[in-house]
């Protein structure tokens, strides 16, 4: 499907729909103090070592007789019980955050974390409680929708498409996320539910933690898991966690109105017709392939991976090419991450610093590291390590502003190292967690350092010192899928074991392991 055939809201209606689904400030909420950005989790206080699992990108029922996103749950569930919660990194439901997906997509994958679900059939997707808490983020697929004519052929070609199994399955139903509503109804504390009347004695129930001055939601396993909001906070273990909402701060920077920016603007529609001509290609090739009741084919499997990491290059493309100089940027969470921060490096109670989100600002995975919704981020997010530094710089004494920064959106597992780029995110460990389930993706060619120019010099800022994607072709093709178990250390300043929990599929088979941790 191309990326042309689906709907993103602006940033703007983002925060709009979302704000309205919590009841953003409503005069109820100002009148009970309380923070709709903070959360309390049960059990996080008095203890400095815990572990926590990872996963990302895995939402997706298009292999249906062997999952990879089932494979990685399944590694992950050895160690669901000496861990005390799991953060996804977004992508929660391919292909356009469907409620009608959630069940196959979600909850059947993951129902050892759910209370009932050993009835999983049983579960609305809008009425998930946790046992072991699952602490996601947005990525770009849960806000996405479907015109009515797409889904109109998409709802009634689906029986067709499940028999045949083909590489033209794109994971989709009849309907999108109606502008990220299927991911506010399952996760968050969806306020504008409740009628006016049941609203106080809601707030009363459940916003009952007392955190820095004022109340805010209470995450209870078993009883009431619900997130405060698109993008939130916690503290466990001495530990503060930053959950964000990278969709509204990716839009590509405008190209500037120079001799350079025009030249950059002819390479884009360069690239756009070539890309456009591979993608016909390729489809060609699907096509005529896609009878074949083989839904193990690996030359099928690497046709549609390849299609669908050109429709994402297409679709960064156009935003670059549409991109004016007052781009829209989500002022408002970067200010509260930037004030978040500052707080938590002032706070002596808290020991160190987690950051996760979707769009990851260093990767080298062959299809995102150009891309312009990458350096977008890496420019918001520097801004506000650089104001952050200038107010801690004394306390931090060079220690990284971040321990440790999780993202998702590229599918493959990797680990980077930021060193001195001249900003906040020096010295910083990223990684990324985005190989959970959906196609998985090759290491660009150009190798493990990343590189910026700066006033005519070059200079490496990034190397990526692990990197876990599809690898080889033919017999020789891997596909090794991914989460993390991340160990935190007691004592300041924090360290963190991560260990990668892979499901590989090699010549039909697969096999489970946990490689060498890592200490960031």
């Amino acid at each position: 499907m191309s990326s042309k055939l689906t709907n993103e809201p602006s940033i703007a209606t983002k925060i709009r729909t979302m704000r309205q689904r919590v009841r953003w400030q409503h005069p109820q909420i100002m009148q009970r103090n309380i923070d709709q950005t903070r959360l309390s989790i049960e059990g996080g206080d008095g203890i400095e070592e815990f572990s926590f699992l990872v996963l990302g990108d895995s939402g997706t029922s298009r292999h249906r007789r062997s999952n990879p996103q089932r494979q990685v749950a399944e590694q992950l569930l050895a160690h669901l019980n000496l861990t005390q919660f799991t953060i996804h990194t977004g992508d929660v439901v391919y292909l356009v955050g469907s409620k009608e997906q959630y069940p196959s997509n979600f909850i059947r994958p993951y129902r050892e974390w759910i209370v009932g679900g050993e009835n999983y059939k049983r579960i609305p997707y809008n009425d998930m409680t946790f046992k072991h808490p699952i602490l996601p983020v947005p990525g770009n697929h849960d806000y996405y929708d479907l015109p009515t004519i797409v889904g109109l052929i998409s709802g009634l070609t689906g029986p067709i498409r499940y028999a045949l199994q083909s590489v033209l399955d794109f994971d989709i139903g009849w309907h999108g996320s109606h502008k990220g509503d299927a991911y506010a109804r399952a996760f968050l504390d969806y306020l504008k539910a409740l009628p006016e009347a049941q609203l106080a004695q809601h707030l009363d129930r459940h916003y009952t933690s007392q955190i820095d001055g004022k109340r805010c939601l209470t995450y209870r396993p078993g009883e009431f898991t619900r997130l405060p909001n698109r993008y939130y906070t916690f503290r466990y273990g001495g530990i503060d966690f930053f959950a964000l909402d990278s969709n509204s701060f990716a839009q590509p920077l405008a190209l500037d109105a120079t001799e350079a920016g025009a030249k950059s603007r002819k390479d884009l529609e360069q690239q756009l017709q070539q890309l456009e001509a591979t993608k016909a290609d390729l489809t060609r090739k699907a096509s005529l392939g896609s009878l074949n009741p083989l839904p193990e084919d690996e030359v099928a499997e690497e046709i549609a991976g390849e299609i669908e990491s050109i429709n994402e290059q297409l679709a960064d493309i156009d935003k670059q090419l549409a991109a004016r100089g007052d781009s829209e940027v989500d002022v408002d969470q970067l200010n509260w991450l930037r004030d978040g921060l500052i707080a938590s490096w002032q706070n002596p109670d808290v020991r160190g610093r987690i950051v996760f989100f979707h769009h990851p600002p260093y990767v080298t995975e062959a299809s995102k590291w150009p891309q312009g919704q990458t350096l977008a981020v890496r420019h918001n997010l520097r801004q506000v390590l650089d104001a952050v530094l200038d107010q801690v710089g004394d306390i931090a004494q060079g220690q990284p502003l971040v321990n440790l920064v999780l993202n998702g959106h590229a599918h493959c597992l990797e680990h980077l190292q930021t060193g001195d780029t001249g900003h906040g995110d020096a010295n910083i460990s990223w990684v990324i967690c985005g190989g959970s389930g959906y196609s998985l993706r090759r290491q660009r060619q150009k190798g493990p350092n990343l590189e910026e120019t700066i006033g005519g010099k070059t200079r490496t800022v990034a190397t990526s010192h692990l990197f876990l994607g599809r690898d080889g072709k033919g017999d020789s093709l891997k596909r090794p899928y991914s989460g993390l178990r991340i160990d935190v250390r007691g004592g300041t300043p924090v360290a963190l074991d991560v260990t990668p929990l892979v499901a590989e599929k090699y010549d039909g088979t697969w096999q489970g392991y946990a490689m060498e941790p890592f200490t960031v």
